[in-house]
């Protein structure tokens, strides 16, 4: 049954009879770590999402309110903020541990269970952990300089056997600006990613190849500008998948690439793209976290709400910043598992590529470049 506040604020006469929003719904997905008396972290408090189309909201996106709010009461958060020197040596472990193995299996046939479950299991959470190396690197988090950062970004990018750190970082940093912008947030499914896959084979399909859709989408929906560290990361990665061929072998490179495909498929890790934004039990709630123990594999990528509301907090410092502002941030709804969000993305039919908050772009009077800043109209003409 809905709580007795939702009974008495909601106009029921809209919903055909119904006594709560729970009657024929799908258990209730996400939890309340602090239940309050809108929101217990049982009952639904809003009806379900029409499958036909995303959630399009004129209201701005969540995460600059509540900073300012958390800043005003808890000015002390500045001290959070910073880079993290700990994070250059992870990532020299396991770019270490990826190369060790990919010379190890030299001699190990692909479809071997050994290579496969080595792949599977250590390579796709290495992967994982370097992808989200990268996400922590764009964020300029690893060193203070910014040319140090995206050089890291380039070497963290060698065992993932394919080069995409400098084009996305330009593509995160829009998401961040420009969050449920249908356009110019590259994260956001397409319309035609709706109408191919919003039924449960095309969940299953979305969820086993989502490394590919993440991939290939952001150049169908924004191209960029190619500069000087692309064509590093290009080069970069060309010279050591060239090499490690012709020194150990094909198979080593093939253990990298697949170990990038798990490490975005159906695996545990992979939960957290989906976890993030896409809609939950009918909440209008546009960034979800996860508080449990993959973190430790995932530079706690889970604390999400806390990184969107504080990109210059660190990956070490997000559960501080949790610990700190427990009013605003232990109400929120959130995810208490990753490797469920998948199951449940698959099976329940109340959650599916519709499920994700959409804006129209804001009419800011300028275009926005291939880096997410706003230039003003005929701006290449002036500059010419």
């Amino acid at each position: 049954m809905a709580t007795a506040k939702t009974e008495k604020s909601v106009d029921f006469s809209f919903f055909g009879g119904a006594e709560s929003f729970d009657e024929g719904r799908s258990a209730r997905r996400t939890e309340v770590p602090r239940p309050t008396a809108e929101d217990d972290g049982k009952t639904h408090t809003g009806p379900p999402q029409d499958p036909a189309d995303f959630l399009w909201l004129m209201t701005e996106e969540p995460h600059r309110t509540r900073r300012m709010a958390i800043m005003k009461a808890h000015p002390e958060v500045t001290k959070l903020m910073g880079h993290e020197p700990l994070t250059k040596w992870v990532v020299l472990f396991v770019v270490s541990l990826q190369v060790g193995l990919a010379y190890l299996l030299r001699n190990t046939h692909p479809l071997s269970p050994v290579f496969l479950l080595t792949a599977y299991v250590i390579g796709g959470t290495a992967n994982h952990n370097l992808f989200l190396a990268i996400h922590e690197i764009t964020h300029n988090l690893a060193f203070r300089s910014v040319r140090a950062n995206k050089a890291l970004a380039v070497f963290a990018n060698l065992p993932i056997g394919i080069p995409y750190s400098a084009a996305f970082k330009k593509y995160h940093i829009e998401h961040h600006k420009f969050l449920g912008e249908d356009g110019i947030d590259t994260d956001l499914p397409t319309h035609f990613e709706l109408i191919c896959l919003n039924n449960v084979l095309g969940k299953v399909f979305f969820a086993t190849f989502q490394i590919l859709f993440y991939a290939l989408r952001p150049g169908f929906v924004r191209m960029q500008t190619f500069t000087q560290w692309h064509f590093i990361n290009l080069l970069t990665q060309l010279v050591f998948d060239f090499a490690l061929v012709t020194t150990c072998g094909k198979n080593p490179l093939i253990y990298l690439l697949m170990s990038s495909f798990f490490a975005g498929s159906l695996h545990p890790l992979a939960g957290h793209f989906i976890a993030e934004h896409y809609v939950w039990d009918g909440l209008q709630q546009e960034t979800y976290s996860y508080y449990g123990p993959l973190n430790v594999f995932a530079y706690n990528v889970g604390y999400h709400n806390e990184h969107h509301d504080f990109p210059s907090v660190a990956w070490t410092r997000l559960p501080a910043l949790r610990a700190l502002a427990p009013e605003f941030y232990d109400t929120i709804p959130s995810h208490p598992s990753w490797p469920m969000v998948i199951v449940n993305f698959i099976r329940d039919p109340e959650v599916g590529i519709f499920a994700r908050i959409k804006r129209k772009p804001k009419d800011r009077g300028t275009d926005v470049d291939s880096d997410g800043q706003a230039t003003p109209p005929n701006a290449e003409c002036q500059r010419a």
